[in-house]
C-alpha cells in the first residue's frame, strides 16, 4: 500500500486531482469538500482511486452518490460564490479595431429584448481563438467573444449572432434537471431560432 497524502486546496471550483509520484498517492481536493459528509468523501475517494488504477471498476453508485452532492443547491451556490470571490478575469474591453461590442450589445437589447437587458461586462478575448468563439461567464458577469471576429471580412449579423446567443443565456441561466445542467432548454433554442440570419451566421462560423 503507497502513502497516502491528502490535501484541500484554495480551487476556484470542486476540482479534485490525484497521481502517483515516487511511490507516494498524492490526492488534491478543493476545500469547498473539507465539510462534506463521510459518504461522499467515501466516494471520492473510490472515485480518485478508480481513476488512477482502473476506470472500469468506477461504482455508479458512488459516482451518483458525489454528483447528487455536488448537484445540490447548497453546494451550486457556494461554488458560484468562491468561483467570483477567487477567480480572475482578463478583461481587454469592448472596442476592437473594426467593430465595438457595447454597440453591437446595445443594438440587439434595443431589437430584441425592448431594450431592458441589463448590459454585462463586454470584452474581446486575448487571441483569434476558433475553438473558443464566445461564452458568458456567469461568475463574473461577463461576455467573452473571440478576437477572431473581429476583422473587416466578418459580416455584422455573424458577431450580432454569436452576442445576441450569449444574451439568451443571461435571460435563460443554467438549471437543474435532477444531475443534469441544463444549458440550452427549449425555451431557450426557440429565442435563437428568431434571429433573422440564423443560417447565414452559422454557415460563416462553420467556414471559420
Amino acid at each position: 500500500m503507497p502513502v497516502i497524502q491528502v490535501k484541500f486546496r484554495r480551487f476556484t471550483s470542486l476540482n479534485t486531482r490525484i497521481r502517483l509520484r515516487e511511490g507516494q498517492i498524492l490526492a488534491s481536493l478543493s476545500d469547498l469538500l473539507e465539510g462534506a459528509p463521510e459518504s461522499v468523501i467515501h466516494a471520492i475517494a473510490h472515485i480518485l482511486l478508480a481513476k488512477l488504477y482502473d476506470k472500469r471498476k468506477l461504482d455508479p453508485a458512488k459516482a451518483l452518490r458525489y454528483k447528487r452532492f455536488c448537484a445540490s443547491a447548497a453546494v451550486t451556490r457556494q461554488a458560484e460564490l468562491i468561483r467570483t470571490a477567487r477567480g480572475t478575469k482578463r478583461f481587454f474591453g469592448p472596442e476592437g479595431r473594426f467593430f465595438n461590442l457595447e454597440e453591437v450589445f446595445d443594438s440587439l437589447n434595443t431589437r430584441f429584448f425592448g431594450g431592458l437587458m441589463g448590459r454585462p461586462e463586454l470584452t474581446w478575448s486575448a487571441h483569434h481563438s476558433k475553438r473558443s468563439l464566445g461564452h458568458y461567464d456567469a461568475a463574473h458577469n461577463t461576455i467573452v467573444v473571440s478576437r477572431v471576429f473581429d476583422r473587416p471580412s466578418s459580416p455584422r449579423y455573424a458577431i450580432e449572432y454569436l452576442l445576441y446567443h450569449e444574451m439568451l443565456h443571461l435571460k435563460h441561466p443554467v438549471r437543474m434537471r435532477g444531475l443534469r445542467r441544463c444549458v440550452h432548454s427549449a425555451e431557450f433554442k426557440a429565442e435563437e431560432a428568431q434571429f433573422p440570419n440564423l443560417k447565414e451566421a452559422l454557415a460563416f462560423i462553420r467556414r471559420l
